[in-house]
């Protein structure tokens, strides 16, 4: 038994919200596998505002009440870490489909000096998901979907994105500096991890049907599946505007090496509407790249993504006054270019063109004066992002 000065290794944190049905048992498998392997403990329950009597299970079972007014799994779960006293934190739902007697796997794993451990489930990770224990669309298609894409977009080494069982050090937590209130808290600490090139470790653990009967489950498929997804491309500027920027910018460039020279392929001649069609992918693409930049910056700046050390690079090598210079410099290259369609407009008495000639002079030249201004608010706009708050 501890006093509430003493130090603690652990903290078993519970987001609560009318889990009556199987608080208690949440509860006294915690405490027994702390008990048994002498971990020196607490169970910490976060209560979302229950109407069911949850809060006086948690306290008759020896639980510390933590009353946590804000509504949300994640606001939950960050009221019960914040008044945990463990080195160590390990979290988990109290619907009893989390087999909390598998804590000290996780322990272990701990004090081996990784910063997250992360439970799985599927298969793939060695877990064992019992009969009932998991919609076949979460098992086989979103589960798996989206934790390949954690690992493709953010390196992160584990199997089973959305296991709500982890443990992980209180220093590192404070460190991630967490900002999800809703489910994709779970998503965002490993995103963050996995950013900071933290040690993730993955155990496997075995999931058990839902024990409850007469609540339903918090989780909604679309919903929560749309919102991870939101986030996922949210914490990545790369995937979000970088890649599909420079595939726009690639297509756009490859349409003007065929669309000037007037290409025919296939019988279909690629003239002017061409030039038009790629200045547009060139300008959306242009754009997209700027927005990964400002992106970035603005999420490092803010801690919402840890620092980059390529952003820096970046920003080192173009400074405002180079950035102002290449945009002076595709200014004036655009304004000559239209220019020259003025000109030819002149000679001709003002009257009549070639459409066909003129415009391969007026589409470029209108694509690098677009540019040279973007690129000149683009490089005012990060230098006030980047400025000293000191």
């Amino acid at each position: 038994m501890t006093t509430d000065d003493a130090p603690l290794e652990l903290s078993v944190v519970l987001p609560c919200l009318n889990e009556a049905e199987t608080l208690a048992s949440c509860i006294e498998k915690a405490q027994r596998a702390m008990r048994e392997h002498g971990i020196a403990g607490e169970v910490v329950v976060a209560d979302n505002d229950s109407t069911d009597g949850s809060q006086e299970i948690a306290e008759r079972c020896g639980a510390r009440l933590v009353q946590v007014e804000e509504r949300g799994y994640g606001s939950a779960l960050m009221g019960g870490i914040a008044a945990a006293r463990g080195r160590y934190v390990i979290m988990g739902d109290a619907d009893d489909s989390y087999d909390f007697l598998e804590i000290p796997t996780f322990v272990d794993k701990l004090r081996e000096g990784y910063a997250l451990v992360q439970g799985c489930r599927l298969p793939a990770g060695g877990g064992v998901i019992r009969p009932g224990a998991m919609p076949l669309s979460h098992r086989w298609i979103g589960n798996p979907l989206f934790s390949r894409l954690v690992r493709w977009m953010f390196d992160a080494p584990i199997h089973d994105v959305y296991c709500g069982m982890r443990g992980f050090t209180r220093e590192l937590y404070d460190r991630l500096r967490m900002r999800c209130t809703g489910m994709e808290f779970a998503t965002e600490m490993i995103i963050k991890a996995s950013l900071s090139k933290e040690q993730i470790a993955e155990v496997p653990i075995t999931l058990h049907p839902d024990g409850r009967v007469t609540q339903a489950p918090h989780l909604r498929t679309i919903r929560d599946g749309w919102r991870t997804l939101r986030f996922f491309l949210m914490s990545s500027p790369r995937w979000l505007f970088l890649y599909p920027g420079l595939l726009l910018i690639l297509f756009g460039l490859t349409g003007y090496g065929l669309a000037l020279p007037g290409v025919t392929i296939y019988g279909a001649t690629l003239d002017v509407h061409t030039l038009l069609f790629a200045s547009l992918s060139v300008m959306l693409g242009y754009q997209a790249l700027v927005f990964a930049v400002i992106a970035k910056t603005f999420a490092t700046r803010e801690g919402l993504l840890p620092p980059d050390p390529r952003l820096e690079r970046f920003h080192r090598q173009f400074s405002l006054e180079r950035g102002l210079a290449l945009a002076g410099v595709s200014f004036l290259a655009g304004l000559f270019l239209l220019g020259v369609a003025v000109n030819t407009w002149r000679l001709a008495g003002f009257g009549g063109l070639n459409y066909p000639d003129t415009m391969r002079w007026v589409i470029p030249g209108v694509l690098l004066t677009a540019l040279g201004f973007q690129t000149l608010l683009f490089g005012f706009l990060t230098s006030i992002l980047r400025m000293d708050r000191s």
